[in-house]
Formats: C-alpha cells, structure tokens, sequence
C-alpha cells in the first residue's frame, strides 16, 4: 500500500514537472518573438532578444526546479551556442539580427579561472578526507574548548565555520556530524543538547562560506564580476577578501552561538569528547599539509609580492596531488559537477549580455541613475535571501549578480555614497550565506534534517533567527566597510 502510494506521489510530480517545463517553453518562445519595442530597450536587437528569452528560460527553470538545475545550465548553454553564436544554424544568422557572440567566448565558461578555484576547493576537501588532516584538524582544534557543555557547542561553530570556509560547505557538515555521533552518546535523549548541537552544524557551515572566496560559490560569481578584466577589473584578492569576512564571520557565530543557546539551552553541563577517524600518519598526509600551507600563503600574500594571482595559485594543489598520486581519476567522480556545470552556466548568461551589447543597450535605456544606491543594496540582499531560501543560493546568484553588475554599471558614480558596485555584489554573496530556513534551503540544512534529530519547526526558529540577524549585521558592516573605502 506504502508504495503505490508513493509511485502515485511520484507520478504526480513528475507530471507536474513536465508541465511546468512545457509552460516554461512556451513563454521563453513568446518572449523570443515579441515585437522588440515591448522590452522599452532602444535599438535592441534580434540577438539581444534572444539573450533576454534564454534568460526567462533560465529564471524559470532555476525557480520550478522542473528540471536539475545543472541541466538548466547545459541547456541554455547549448542554446546559445546554437541560436546567438557565430557557429549558429544558418537559420539564426543574417545581416540584420545584431552582433553574433564567439561559441568559443561561451564554451570558455566551463574553463573559466573562478572555476578552477572552485575545483581547487573539492580537490583540497577530497585530500583532507583521504589523509586524515580534516579529523587530525578537529580533533586538536575541538581540545581547547574543554568539556563545559555550552563551550564544546561554541567549539563546533568556530570549527565548522573554519571548515566551511577551505572546503565545500555540504562537506563541512557531512564530516562535523559524524563527529557528533560520539557526543551524543553522552547527552540525554530527549534534553535540548542534541538540537543545539545538530543546528549548530548547518548554521556554521553555511555562514562560514562568508570568509574565504571559495568558501561557498555565491562568494566566486560574485568574485567573478568584480575582478572581470573587461568589466569592473577591481582585481579584489584571498587575502583582502578573507581579511575583510573571517572577522565578520567569526562575529556572527559568537551570535549564532548565543541564538542556538537561547532556545535549546543544555541540560547536561558538561561533555565527555572524543573524536574518533583515521588518520594516515605516512607520505600523504605530508604532501596534503604542505601543500594545503603553501596554497594557504600563496593565497593570502599579495601578488604585487609573488606575481601569481589567486585564480593561479588554484592550479598548484591539483597539480601536486594527480603527480603524488593523493588524487586519482576515482577521486575526480567525488567532485559536486553539478554545482560547477550550474555556475558555468550563470557565466555564460552573464557573457551573453555584455557580448551581445544587451547590457549596455539596457544602461542607456532605463534610467538606472536615478534610483538610490541604498534601495539598490537592500532590496537587492532581501531578494536574494528570500529566493535562497526556497532554490539553490548558487542559482540565486547566478541570476541576480549579471544583472546588478548591468544596474550598477548604469548608475555610475552614484554608487560611491554606499562604498560602490562591490558593496553590492558582496552584499549578494552575503544574502545567499545567511538563507538558511528550511530543510531545502542549503545542502548542510538538508544533511542535518536527514539526522532525524531536528524537526522542521525547529530549523525554521534557528535558521530564521540567526539568518536575519547575520543578514542585518553583515549589511551594516558592508556599509561601514564600503565607507572606509576598504573593498
């Protein structure tokens, strides 16, 4: 009976799906024919159409989620290539349907340098693992917390936090509740301690993405736009981002740590920890922590110093580790390609815009400068953390940081009152960090509520909670930051 119902539930969302997906075909091909002055943009072009109707298409499909979000991004890729590139099917070209975009510019999406960092950060997690560090790493960082209850809980923030920020989030929290496993031995079954502590994990995890650029991927297309040698060209580093966002994120846990306490406080005061996990004491673990540290300092030391930038340094770890062997092609199937296929394609959403001329097209036609910097910087953050809550905070991103780029371009140096473009694209990054309500909200949020030891409700409280207050103090010390001319 169980599992007709649940072939029933299944058929129902797979039709339901399907019929989103036709509906969604059917409005991006209304938008693709439409009389070009609908969209208000003067001297928009059929390609520049076609830009805007492919990225209905990516809107809608990211938002219904009726097909993976990676496959979205193959998809409008693929479209692409096909209908607006100078290798499109003749039926798409002719002398008047506007500047036609390079298929290889689009395809370069998929290589792009913000990618190889992000790769870097899943081969470094992989290592970690595969060597032990990450348990060697928790086991002596967790010690100096000592046994008093509410500091074993603060131990677990800073430390999932610190994680967060080096490898994958989903990673992070994975490995920090196979940690817990032990604590939980020692608390009572139906006391608070076990909530506190499993809510703890997701909320760490997700904020402590904020510290580093590959701490989580909004933090890269953010990155992205900013450092675009054709674009803004801001040339924003590790080290200015990660000296900027630890302190930020370290505060915001302290908080989060207050928050968690506040509403399932402990009823056991102490914890008897111990932390258990291999730990390979040969050659590999020598290899992972040298060139962890060398890849760290080459990170966070200037370029002007090294003459190697960050997207660079990216390369040295996955080549040192496929030459000693640490990594092999088994290791590869590891990597999360879905998320890195799901921001190519935000990429190349954001290439077809500026080749096409359709952002600067929208620049000289929507008065962009007179809209006020600081609605642009809230109402921005507040769509960002809303829509994060319900689709992937890297779907968000990539919907959301092209466009700002276009509406900060086009409003000049008005930006200047509120520190510039760069306080609202971090801000973006910001947003998508601190959505953390649901279940379906965030990876980590997921794995925690897999645990069964947390109901919905209860995530909901916490991760509301420290969400909005981690959105609020982040956007003030944005303000302050950008005052300071400090990003």
């Amino acid at each position: 009976m169980a599992e007709d119902i649940s072939n029933a539930l299944s058929n129902h969302i797979n039709k339901k799906k399907v019929w989103q997906l036709l509906a969604i075909i059917v409005v991006t091909t209304i938008v693709w024919n439409l009389p070009s002055n609908v969209f208000g943009i003067d001297g928009l072009t059929i390609v520049q159409q076609r830009v805007i109707a492919i990225f209905v298409f990516a809107i809608l499909s990211w938002l219904t989620e009726c097909i993976p979000a990676w496959a979205t991004s193959l998809a409008l890729t693929a479209i692409m290539c096909v209908t607006v590139s100078k290798n499109a099917f003749g039926v798409f070209k002719g002398d008047n349907v506007g500047k036609l975009l390079d298929s290889t510019e689009i395809m370069a999406s998929f290589a792009d340098p913000i990618i190889m960092l992000f790769l870097a950060g899943f081969i470094i997690a992989i290592a970690a693992s595969k060597s032990g560090l990450d348990t060697l790493l928790a086991r002596n960082l967790i010690r100096p917390f000592g046994k008093k209850s509410e500091n074993v809980l603060l131990g677990f923030l800073l430390i999932t936090g610190l994680f967060s920020m080096f490898i994958s989030n989903t990673a992070t929290a994975a490995l920090m509740l196979t940690f817990l496993a032990p604590v939980f031995a020692a608390l009572p079954a139906n006391g608070k301690g076990r909530i506190a502590l499993t809510l703890s994990i997701p909320v760490a995890a997700n904020l402590g993405g904020l510290g580093t650029p590959i701490g989580t991927p909004p933090n890269l297309i953010a990155l992205k736009y900013l450092n675009d040698p054709a674009g803004l060209n801001m040339n924003i580093g590790f080290a200015q981002w990660a000296l900027l966002m630890m302190p930020t994120v370290i505060i915001l846990l302290i908080i989060s740590w207050k928050v968690i306490l506040h509403y399932y406080p402990f009823t056991q005061k102490t914890i008897e920890l111990k932390i258990d996990g291999a730990v390979h004491r040969g050659w590999r673990m020598w290899v992972v922590m040298a060139t962890f540290t060398l890849t760290i300092l080459l990170w966070v030391i200037p370029k002007e110093i090294t003459g190697i930038d960050t997207n660079t340094v990216s390369m040295i770890p996955m080549g040192i580790f496929a030459i000693t062997g640490v990594i092999t092609a088994k290791d590869l199937q590891k990597i999360d390609w879905s998320v890195i296929w799901m921001v190519a394609g935000g990429f190349a959403i954001g290439l077809g815009m500026d080749s096409s001329g359709l952002a600067d097209a929208a620049i000289e036609s929507i008065p962009f400068g007179s809209w006020s910097p600081i609605f642009i910087m809230l109402i921005s953050g507040l769509i960002c953390y809303l829509l994060s809550n319900f689709i992937s905070n890297t779907a968000t991103a990539a919907l959301l940081v092209p466009i700002l780029a276009v509406v900060c371009r086009g409003m000049g140096n008005k930006l200047d009152g509120i520190g510039g473009t760069s306080i609202v694209l971090v801000g973006i990054a910001i947003a998508a960090s601190c959505a953390m309500c649901l279940p379906i909200s965030t990876p980590p949020n997921a794995i925690a509520y897999s645990t069964g030891l947390v109901k919905q409700n209860q995530m909901l409280k916490v991760g509301l909670s420290c969400g909005l207050i981690s959105l609020v103090l982040g956007y003030v010390l944005l303000f302050v930051i950008g005052q300071m001319h400090l990003i």
